[in-house]
């Protein structure tokens, strides 16, 4: 079983489209050091059946560069046979218009905020119930594994992350659990595990144990220090205050994964566009590198 990285980089990808900043511009003009890369999605499965985990709005990019999610038995056909939405968030769910041509219902796994946040707030699923329509799983929080229909050896269990709801979720202002999960993923075959949270804001004693309990963790890279978007312009607000544990500084993810064994896997995943570590030149990517600790890519894999 494999999970391949789809896209890499938080909203916006990477550059972003209306961004200037040194990174943006750097991979703009063709610097070697600077790879572009898309919005944040993995597919786990294979060899001819996956789950995907977040539509990105990059998908109809992400699926013309991976192959194996075209298995091409018929004159219509896909690799994708189900669908798995960690929140509500526009960088997660947008791809789903994208796949509105199906031949039949989609089968979407979301928790019941994240199915509020898309039936009212941004009500994608509403509209898609005009094209291939929706069939609906909802994701339990008691810490049960679930089999994923249609993919073999695949066991799932999510778990609550403290973060934030979209902008235009019913509880935007009043969090509640299931608004953000991480997952483990679990070969049944193999006893392989692969922990994935891309919006993590906090290390709890549950995330932690998924976190120790796992051959591989991608976790959390949006941002290098809690308060980058402010030095640099493009918000108010820390890190932290809109759900993302920052990698430097005490506190930060590059000390909790120093934590653990150093056979575990450890790789960052939904990088904003003004993260250092994009440069892989910078001191902070060699920091990042000698902590033991991998930048994702478009189009990585890890066999489990």
């Amino acid at each position: 079983m494999k999970l391949r990285v789809l896209g890499s980089a938080a909203g916006g990808g990477f550059p972003q489209w209306n961004c200037n900043c040194a990174q943006c511009s750097a991979v703009r003009s063709g610097s070697s050091s600077h790879r572009a890369r898309t919005q944040s999605s993995v597919a786990v499965g294979g060899p001819d059946d996956w789950l995907l985990v977040n539509a990105s709005p990059d998908i109809l990019t992400q699926l013309q560069r991976s192959p194996a999610l075209q298995p091409a038995r018929g004159a219509r056909d896909t690799g994708i046979a189900a669908v798995l939405l960690c929140d509500g968030q526009i960088d997660h769910s947008t791809g789903l218009y994208m796949l509105r041509e199906r031949g039949a219902k989609l089968p979407l796994w979301t928790t019941r905020p994240a199915f509020e946040d898309l039936s009212q707030g941004n009500p994608i699923l509403r509209v898609l119930g005009h094209y291939c329509g929706v069939d609906w799983h909802e994701i339990g929080l008691d810490g049960q594994s679930f089999e994923m229909p249609g993919v073999a050896d695949l066991a799932v269990t999510a778990l609550p992350l403290e973060s934030k709801p979209a902008p235009y979720s019913p509880h935007r202002d009043c969090p509640v659990p299931g608004d953000n999960i991480g997952l483990t993923f679990e070969n049944t075959a193999t006893g392989g595990r692969v922990f994935y949270a891309p919006g993590l804001g906090e290390i709890t004693p549950p995330v932690w144990e998924a976190m120790s309990r796992a051959d591989a963790v991608l976790v959390d890279g949006t941002f290098w220090t809690d308060d980058e978007m402010i030095r640099l312009g493009f918000s108010k607000k820390t890190g932290r205050s809109i759900g993302h544990l920052p990698q430097s500084g005490e506190g930060g993810m590059l000390e909790w994964l120093g934590r653990l064994p150093a056979t575990t896997r450890k790789l960052l995943i939904h990088i904003n566009n003004t993260n250092p570590i994009l440069d892989e030149a910078s001191p902070e990517r060699r920091a990042v590198e000698a902590a033991g600790v991998e930048v994702t890519f478009d189009g990585l894999e890890i066999a489990f």
